[in-house]
């Protein structure tokens, strides 16, 4: 007891003494110091006294699948520095395989009585993968913002990119440099912001008059390997432009070409999504379409603040408009 009595107080700053009013419930302590040394059990991993435990904690769950891929770290950087502006401590939550599923963080961060939970990327994008956990965050009623597109009936609010406007663009800068071979690499059935992609391409499509083919559409692990044998697939079939539905996969597209003794761009053009870290330093640098992390990162932040303060918060989708970024993996279509 002691000991934890030191732990904590040195990490909020305060005296022995005043952690032990606190922790037994007498007055003469503000609330912000109050509140400051409930987190710092929470951090260090200490129970709260059973009285304090119907409590919930400043600490917030930040679930990602991966950060592997660069576009997660980036979310976590913004999330989490927007948290930390609201008084709220960010708890890292990544899924690995074979680990610790997102059920798993889930039953964790309930049990730290957290104030609320964001995901940026995750199993409520995928049609067919279990959604338990989440309506047990429901049915506890603890706040939660999704990240990127979701099922509807989960009744979360969430940020999102605007998918069908990202393809768009793609498709149209592509169109106007002469491809008319234009393939996709989108991630798993069922993943729902490749089932937008796939939408808004064959409305762009149906709109110059033409059809995307099913034979155009390649689906793959958002990783490189995965966006390398998806690719190897379309150039096999004569595609010279394609748009993949993350950076990742366009690295995998563009070493596929490379692979075959393919130019990029003079002989295929490629199209990430996302602009994550680095991708200005690729050879060729990619050209790639952007998702305003700062923002939707912000925006998550302020739509879980305002669920943490009572506020309530309507279910429903912001959208947020992309930008394309015109680098060097894209030009105009081989001559035939």
């Amino acid at each position: 007891m002691t000991r934890r009595l030191a732990q904590v107080a040195k990490k909020v700053g305060v005296s022995e003494a005043t952690v032990s009013r606190v922790l037994n419930g007498k007055p003469g302590v503000s609330v912000a110091t109050r509140q400051s040394v409930l987190t710092a059990l929470d951090v260090l991993g200490y129970e709260r006294p059973t009285q304090l435990r119907g409590e919930r904690a400043r600490l917030v769950g930040l679930v990602l699948p991966e950060l592997q891929n660069p576009i997660f770290p980036a979310f976590a950087e913004v999330i989490g520095g927007a948290l930390a502006q609201q008084g709220l401590t960010p708890v890292l939550c990544t899924q690995t395989t074979g680990g610790v599923s997102e059920a798993d963080h889930v039953e964790l961060l309930l049990q730290q009585q957290v104030s609320g939970v964001v995901f940026a990327g995750g199993l409520f994008a995928q049609a067919d993968a279990p959604h338990g956990h989440y309506r047990l965050l429901s049915d506890r009623k603890v706040p939660v913002v999704l990240v990127n597109a979701s099922m509807e009936d989960l009744g979360f609010p969430s940020v999102a990119c605007d998918d069908a406007v990202a393809v768009e663009q793609a498709w149209r800068h592509l169109a106007s440099l002469g491809h008319e071979r234009i393939g996709l690499v989108l991630g798993p059935p069922g993943h729902i912001p490749s089932v937008r992609k796939l939408t808004a391409a064959q409305a762009v499509a149906a709109a110059a008059g033409t059809e995307l083919p099913a034979a155009h559409v390649e689906r793959a692990l958002f990783s490189l390997e995965g966006g390398h044998a998806a690719a190897s697939r379309l150039l096999d079939r004569g595609i010279t432009g394609i748009i993949c539905a993350s950076d990742p996969l366009a690295l995998g597209a563009v070493r596929a070409a490379r692979r075959r003794g393919l130019a990029v761009p003079r002989e295929v053009s490629v199209v990430g999504y996302d602009d994550s870290a680095f991708m200005n330093c690729t050879e060729p640098p990619l050209t790639t379409v952007r998702q305003p992390i700062e923002a939707m990162g912000r925006a998550a932040v302020e739509l879980l603040t305002a669920q943490i303060q009572g506020v309530a918060v309507q279910p429903g989708e912001l959208l947020f408009e992309p930008e394309l970024v015109v680098r060097g993996s894209t030009g105009p279509a081989p001559r035939r």
